[in-house]
């Protein structure tokens, strides 16, 4: 039996129909505004809308495989996302061994405990015994210069890009009662409300956003568009309760904690990024820059989300 419930149906059915009048705008803008001619605000929007179709897409064929199709989907995004971020940080030949044990034991086991359910591993494993074992691998290279900066940066790679990234499909293993086989819409939950407070935000700033929020680390962050982003993306997870386990309220709790947890993830990923001098992780979404570029919300919100559902809804 397909995983695809009707009430994921109508969810996708919805976003589809956003996306469509997102289309549509942004064609009618580029006809009225550019008048078919280069214009850099209309064809950022475009390249979103695009790759936002392209991210639904592959969402929908994840969620059509069920509990493997996402846990693939998410292994291949922790992989890549895990690559962009040591691709910016500074290595050394002593750290080649702990960083093909990173990829190539590290992220393969922690999604594999995602597949069998093992919560108690599953949340020790990258925070505790990882932590310990990969300082060891990096002094057998002999290589001192630099070591504590060079072993911290692998480890919050793998706590970034696999740990807090592993919480999403993680939603799956939840046991709620009531709720059972419709776990997918918590994953939707996360993605529409993370998404969407991120498009809200942008959207408020831009219409009224003069307040910087930190410039420094995001110039384009603004309290107005903070403050607007959060508060409509928290109406929208209210409205999405008949698609959770959730009463009204208790959605807008959850979408709101969702929202500034991801806004701070943001900030705390901007920081990294102008530390190491680059505006994005990467170039591989056309429109959003890297994997870790559309992933910053969602690393610092999805290990939240999973243990207020964990410790409040699971017996």
């Amino acid at each position: 039996m397909s995983p695809i419930t009707h009430t994921t149906l109508m969810l996708f059915g919805g976003v589809a129909g956003v996306l469509v009048l997102a289309s549509a705008i942004g064609a009618l803008l580029k006809w009225r505004v550019a008048h078919g001619a280069p214009h850099s605000v209309i064809d950022n929007l475009n390249a979103r809308v695009n790759a936002w179709w392209v991210m639904v897409a592959v969402i929908g064929v994840a969620f059509a495989f069920g509990k493997l199709g996402v846990i693939l989907l998410f292994y291949l995004v922790s992989f890549y996302a895990l690559r962009e971020f040591l691709s910016l940080t500074y290595t050394r030949r002593g750290d080649h061994l702990a960083m093909a044990a990173a990829f190539y034991v590290a992220l393969p086991v922690q999604y594999f405990l995602v597949w069998i359910e093992w919560y108690g591993m599953f949340a020790i494993f990258i925070p505790v015994e990882v932590f310990l074992i990969l300082p060891i691998l990096s002094a057998l290279g002999g290589d001192t210069q630099r070591f504590l900066e060079r072993t911290s940066k692998v480890q919050w790679g793998l706590m970034v890009c696999v740990f807090c990234i592993s919480h999403v499909p993680a939603l799956l293993t939840l046991n709620i009662p009531g709720f059972e086989g419709r776990n997918l819409l918590l994953i939707a939950f996360l993605v529409i409300v993370v998404q969407g407070s991120d498009v809200l935000q942008y959207v408020w700033g831009k219409l009224l956003g003069k307040r910087k929020v930190a410039p420094e680390l995001s110039p384009s962050k603004t309290w107005e568009g903070l403050i607007g982003g959060v508060a409509s993306a928290t109406l929208l997870g209210a409205a999405l309760w008949w698609a959770t386990p959730f009463a009204p309220w208790q959605a807008a709790l959850m979408a709101f904690m969702i929202c500034v947890m991801g806004f701070f993830g943001g900030l705390v990923m901007s920081a990294i990024k102008r530390d190491r001098g680059v505006k994005d992780w990467g170039t591989m979404i056309e429109g959003h820059g890297g994997m870790l570029d559309r992933l910053d919300s969602v690393i610092f919100a999805a290990p939240m989300y999973f243990h207020a559902l964990h410790y409040w809804w699971v017996p």
